[in-house]
């Protein structure tokens, strides 16, 4: 009995600091949150003395003449804020896509418009960095971690955006290449890239199912019959170079493409896994910018003889707009510690995409309500980040794809 007494004292002394830890720790169970590495944070105070220091004096200009920010990226990219997950052995820092949300975070407080000229890098080379060989990673992702070059996703078409499988653009094999012709649309950096991971149909049977009727490629910008089109005047996110790409009988070795014929839905769709938490966090930095707007200028403004933040209705504004902020945050980090782990993520990542797509809708939203007749007009700052919020409930999957996501793999669980 004495024996038996001993051993329920030891383990419930065991259970004890365990749980102990764990109320000391709350976030222990995916990630200590609030003890970042020296690395995490070195990187991310780069970044934000970046952004508060040089994109968002710049913002305003940029999104006025929608010239695209260059001088901004090759500043970034000195800086080793650009392409951090390229591998090491290709030239690369390696960086998690934790990492990568913590950075991109911070630029997007400075300018969404400029984070998402960058995030477009990430989209065009996760492909890559996924599915590519040895000599496909070195020749491609090499090239960019010895110079600021821009790459691009070109898969969405103007006919087939969420309806992946409807894509039209068609690749046929002659000899040792592939012709291609198709148009895509919407391509962010189409302007601008050197490269581009483009997504066409390869079996046109029509019973042939989509996971095998499409193959990726890797396209050169400069190869003959690649034309872009004219960069399209968007109502937010304006230094963002968009446009639509005409592919007219364009010639693409067999060594660009990537695994094999019939890999490429796959890919294109594992992609989304890896830059949809990166995504999420460029929507939260957005929506804490603007709660960060908003702060401020309820305690310079007064109505009534007395600061609008001491107004009950403008304070628990503020309180709606802070706690969405903060669980926009917890979202895109479990979801970007969830695929660094090496686990599929992609519940959590459509998560993540979701909320904080809405809540940089909401958050800038209710900042223009407090600006009051000011939030309104170009001259505050507001204006822009509500115009420029609405692409994050539509890029990279829509609002409404993200959910059909999510009840997909949340009934699943139930199902098995």
């Amino acid at each position: 009995r004495a024996s038996a007494l001993v051993c329920i004292i030891i383990l419930c002394s065991l259970c004890f600091q365990k749980t102990k830890a764990l109320l000391d720790h709350p976030n222990t169970l995916f990630l200590n949150l609030t003890e970042l590495t020296d690395q995490q944070k070195e990187f991310q105070e780069v970044a934000r003395k970046f952004a508060r220091e040089e994109i968002v004096p710049a913002a305003l200009s940029y999104d006025k003449s929608g010239e695209y920010p260059f001088p901004l990226i090759k500043r970034a990219w000195d800086l080793g804020l650009i392409n951090g997950h390229i591998p090491e052995d290709c030239g690369g820092m390696g960086l998690g896509i934790f990492d990568s949300c913590l950075i991109t975070e911070e630029l997007a407080f400075g300018c969404t418009g400029v984070q998402t000229a960058i995030e477009a890098n990430s989209l065009g080379q996760m492909p890559v960095i996924i599915a590519g060989n040895d000599a496909q990673k070195k020749k491609y992702l090499g090239r960019m971690a010895e110079e600021p070059l821009m790459c691009a996703y070109c898969v969405t078409e103007p006919g087939a955006g969420s309806d992946v499988a409807g894509i039209k653009t068609r690749a046929v094999k002659k000899g040792d290449e592939y012709v291609v012709n198709g148009q895509k649309m919407w391509i962010t950096n189409g302007g601008k890239a050197n490269w581009y991971f483009l997504l066409a149909l390869t079996d046109p049977d029509p019973k042939c199912p989509t996971s095998r009727a499409f193959t990726g490629f890797i396209v050169e910008a400069d190869t003959p019959g690649v034309q872009p089109g004219r960069k399209e005047l968007n109502m937010g996110q304006r230094c963002s170079d968009t446009r639509g790409i005409t592919f007219e009988d364009v010639r693409i070795p067999k060594e660009n493409v990537l695994i094999g014929e019939g890999a490429g839905f796959k890919i294109a769709m594992g992609a989304f896994d890896k830059t949809r938490p990166p995504v999420a966090a460029g929507a939260t930095g957005l929506a804490q910018r603007a709660l960060e707007e908003a702060t401020k200028y309820a305690l310079e403004r007064k109505t009534f003889g007395k600061f609008i933040a001491e107004h009950q209705a403008v304070s628990f504004l503020l309180a709606e707009m802070a706690m969405k902020v903060e669980l926009a945050r917890m979202a895109y980090q479990r979801a970007a510690w969830e695929v660094d782990q090496g686990r599929r993520n992609t519940y959590y990542a459509s998560i993540a995409k979701a909320f904080a797509g809405d809540i940089a809708n909401q958050c800038a939203a209710d900042a223009v309500q407090i600006f009051g007749g000011n939030g309104f007009n170009s001259e505050y700052p507001v204006e822009k980040l509500m115009r420029d919020a609405k692409i994050y409930q539509i890029y990279e999957g829509t609002a409404q794809i993200q959910r059909l996501i999510i009840s997909r793999e949340h009934l699943g669980k139930f199902k098995q």
